[in-house]
């Protein structure tokens, strides 16, 4: 697809909005509701998801089998993450230019800008124009207020590129800018990742992206490829295949090629060690399917 795949289209029909994003909001509000202490606090996560959704999952959360619990600590991990990597970009302890642009690709129902500290901080949301339709709905739904720092930027990446979303969304193209990228690029075709990610490449210096991808099966041990392959088949299952891998090493070299000279790369042990450490409850993620990458131009 023209100019890489940022949000969740690969499941789009017109009028309909991201079961993806969906199914991802219900995991970050379980971990509100499951898990102490929280990984992710988010106030919103349960007002997000809708009455019914959020009733649904208080009666019957129907996440307490291992594999449930492992996805959901990646997915409250990488969110932690990207605010995390967001906040050392807003609040740099170094001498660098402040970042005061927040570009989230492929939004979903993430909740950041409508919770955020950063008071000064412009939020872009890309998403496709069903999915930002529904999420508004979802909002008013919730009573949830968008504040004036959201810049909705509805996209259809079957005819436009982000470079060209960027440039219409009002984004200050001359000033750095952090940028979001989750549970996408397992879905893309490698040329679509990589054109995405020359884009952020040549955003101003101190800009910077987290993304999350999957690793090559053969880098992986027995017990990693089982869980992988489970994994795979359900997402193939419901129309959502895997089909894009890479080598953490080669991937990195490929970051400093197009443009950013930092990376930093996190699989499950310093995922682990960095956001579950001593907890009682046992909750951490497993099974080598998660991997975290932030890199700095």
């Amino acid at each position: 697809m023209p100019g890489g795949l940022p949000g969740a289209e690969r499941e789009m029909q017109p009028g309909k909005f991201s079961r993806t994003a969906q199914r991802v909001a219900i995991r970050r509000a379980a971990h509100q509701l499951l898990d102490d202490p929280k990984v992710l606090d988010d106030p919103l996560a349960l007002r997000i998801i809708g009455a019914e959704a959020e009733a649904a999952l208080r009666s019957d959360p129907k996440e307490d089998h291992a594999f449930a619990r492992a996805f959901r600590a990646f997915m409250a991990a990488r969110s932690r993450f990207a605010e995390d990597e967001l906040a050392r970009a807003v609040e740099p302890r170094v001498s660098q230019q402040r970042v005061a642009q927040y570009v989230i690709l492929g939004a979903g129902l993430d909740t950041f800008a409508y919770r955020s500290p950063h008071p000064e901080l412009r939020v872009f949301e890309i998403d496709h124009p069903d999915t930002q339709a529904w999420k508004r709905e979802q909002l008013h739904a919730a009573g949830i207020p968008i504040p004036p720092s959201v810049i909705f930027v509805p996209v259809d990446f079957e005819h436009q590129t982000l470079a060209d979303a960027l440039t219409r969304s009002g984004l200050n193209t001359t000033a750095p800018a952090f940028f979001s990228w989750l549970g996408v690029t397992p879905y893309l075709t490698r040329e679509a990742c990589m054109t995405t990610l020359s884009v952020i490449a040549k955003m101003p210096a101190g800009s910077g992206v987290v993304f999350d991808f999957a690793i090559a099966p053969a880098l992986l041990n027995a017990g990693q490829r089982q869980a992988l392959a489970a994994l795979s088949k359900r997402v193939a299952a419901a129309g959502e295949p895997f089909q894009l891998f890479f080598d953490p090493d080669k991937l990195q070299d490929e970051l400093k090629t197009l443009g950013f000279h930092r990376c930093e790369f996190l699989q499950g042990a310093q995922i682990n060690a960095r956001y579950f450490q001593n907890r009682a409850d046992g909750l951490c993620v497993r099974g080598g399917l998660g991997h975290l990458m932030s890199a700095w131009v």
